[in-house]
């Protein structure tokens, strides 16, 4: 597995601090967040998931820890939108360019609006895929924030 994505490059073109985790990716597991949570030996409200959406029609990424769900409604609102869904599988992997399993924010062929969820910035350091399915990468929430040039936003049911 190369340690070396466009997630990771992106974080290293940025100046970000963070360091590289790899686990074995279980691709029959039903929720792939906490599996990898699981198998990294960390609290599941400290790994990220990040998942692609739509609010109005337009795509955005979210990323949410990775045992809570996302709420439309507060989807929609954190991007000032009326409603919002996920973006279909197949529709994601060709827009941010990654595998699903393996989808960074960091690093996405198109760049579109990112919020990440807003209790995570309360953690030292989180855990966030790196561009590959078994990869994350490990850094403090305000500089991912920062990278993505997102907005906090309470976004969780």
């Amino acid at each position: 597995m190369s340690k070396n994505t466009r997630a990771t490059q992106v974080l290293t073109q940025a100046g970000i601090a963070f360091t590289v985790h790899t686990y074995d990716y279980d691709p029959s597991a039903e929720r792939v967040g906490l599996q990898a949570a699981e198998a990294l030996g960390e609290e599941p409200h400290r790994v990220l998931k990040t998942l692609m959406a739509e609010v109005d029609g337009k795509p955005v990424c979210v990323v949410v820890p990775s045992d809570r769900e996302v709420s439309m409604k507060k989807l929609a609102s954190a991007f000032r939108g009326k409603s919002a869904n996920m973006m279909k599988p197949a529709d994601a992997e060709r827009l941010t360019g990654y595998h699903v399993g393996g989808i960074s924010p960091f690093g996405q062929r198109k760049i579109v609006p990112t919020a990440l969820e807003e209790t995570a910035l309360a953690e030292p350091l989180v855990y966030i895929n790196g561009g590959q399915r078994g990869l994350q990468v490990r850094l403090a929430p305000k500089d991912a924030l920062k990278a993505l040039k997102a907005t906090a936003a309470a976004l969780i049911a």
